[in-house]
């Protein structure tokens, strides 16, 4: 089974570099391909960093708000971090600009907020869902809290971790455009030039090629979690 999905991404993955070969070097698109791989790698560094950040805090975050220390608030606190969808993206990439001004780190600011939300959620909800009786059994055999967290409840919930963490790649590779808005680069600058100038085939160079990262990450982050994530707790091996 492992195998076959493995075959199935390798065969996307070759179906999307040839796609992006016919596209750069047999349309009109391709007059902007050094502009493609130049911003394009602009944009991959803004996804990584403020992808990182965002799941190294929101994991963080969300397991200490499934301990019994913050039960009766966890869901008060969980509204505050709701704000990040309230708020629409540019008004938070816009205040992240008048406190730091423009360029590379209020776009990670702006990216890290607008992304944490779903990894919060989804750890929170993972870790409180691990049953009762498996938690019991646990703590039988003396294992510390600190042992039980770590060797049984990430594990169990890392399926649901998983889960937010792609939605939120998802939102971060989306957004990521609209950094360029504030002077952070990536491949906003051909979407928004090509607006700006009506020039079509650079505004389809971004949207497609942003299109494709965020297709291709999704990928790639699933096939990490089958390698992660024990069979038992994949919901299509129950």
């Amino acid at each position: 089974m492992k195998m076959s999905k493995y075959v199935s991404f390798f065969s996307f993955i070759f179906g999307i570099t040839a796609f992006m070969y016919i596209l750069m070097f047999h349309t009109a698109i391709g007059k902007y391909r050094g502009d493609v791989v130049y911003l394009g790698k602009e944009h991959l560094v803004l996804v990584a960093i403020s992808s990182l950040l965002a799941i190294v805090f929101g994991v963080f975050i969300g397991a200490l708000l499934s301990r019994k220390i913050f039960e009766k608030h966890a869901e008060n606190i969980m509204q505050i971090f709701n704000i990040s969808v309230t708020v629409p993206t540019l008004a938070i990439l816009a205040l992240s600009m008048s406190f730091l001004g423009i360029g590379f780190l209020p776009s990670i600011v702006g990216l890290f907020i607008a992304t944490l939300l779903p990894i919060i959620k989804n750890t929170f909800v993972g870790l409180k869902s691990v049953q009762p009786y498996i938690l019991e059994a646990a703590r039988g055999i003396g294992m510390s809290p600190m042992q039980i967290l770590f060797k049984i409840e990430i594990p169990n919930a890392l399926y649901v971790i998983f889960s937010g963490i792609r939605t939120a790649l998802a939102i971060n590779v989306g957004t990521t455009p609209l950094v360029f808005l504030i002077g952070g680069g990536g491949l906003g600058d051909l979407i928004f030039s090509g607006i700006d100038m009506d020039i079509m085939p650079m505004l389809l160079a971004g949207a497609i090629t942003t299109g494709i990262l965020a297709i291709v990450i999704d990928k790639t982050v699933y096939i990490i979690s089958t390698l992660v994530i024990s069979r038992g707790v994949m919901p299509e091996n129950n």
